[in-house]
């Protein structure tokens, strides 16, 4: 299993903006396919946004299209999730994935227990 480690969930108002940080330990997260997912209370956890290991594709959920955007730094060893104009239904526990020797795909789909997963970090879009 990858260690990854998710920070910078809050509390932020509807229409604000929010970065969630995902840091990797033991392994260059620029070869790993990257994913974020998210889980609000009683829901399934879906694909937020995803990079492919090939560092050339990333995708998003239609319901953040526009919204958030995907990053990765290599100097860090981080990936990060910029939240703009969130809503209330944004809320929720945001989790890094990553998969090694992914192939270009890109981590978006139904989430797997085979993925290394970090614990997460809370996200709250309320007034």
């Amino acid at each position: 299993q990858l260690q990854l480690a998710e920070s910078g969930g809050s509390l932020v108002q509807p229409g604000g903006s929010l970065r969630v940080s995902c840091a990797a330990s033991g392994f260059t997260l620029d070869s790993a396919a990257i994913g974020w997912f998210r889980q609000a209370p009683g829901k399934e956890r879906e694909g937020v946004s995803c990079i492919n290991d090939n560092l050339d594709y990333t995708d998003y959920a239609d319901s953040v299209k526009g919204r958030f955007t995907i990053s990765r730094d290599t100097v860090k060893n981080a990936v990060y999730l910029q939240m703009n104009s969130l809503k209330v239904e944004d809320t929720g526990i945001y989790y890094c994935t990553a998969v090694r020797k992914a192939y270009g795909r890109c981590l978006l789909g139904a989430p797997r227990d085979d993925w290394s997963w970090g614990q997460g970090t809370q996200v709250t879009v309320s007034t």
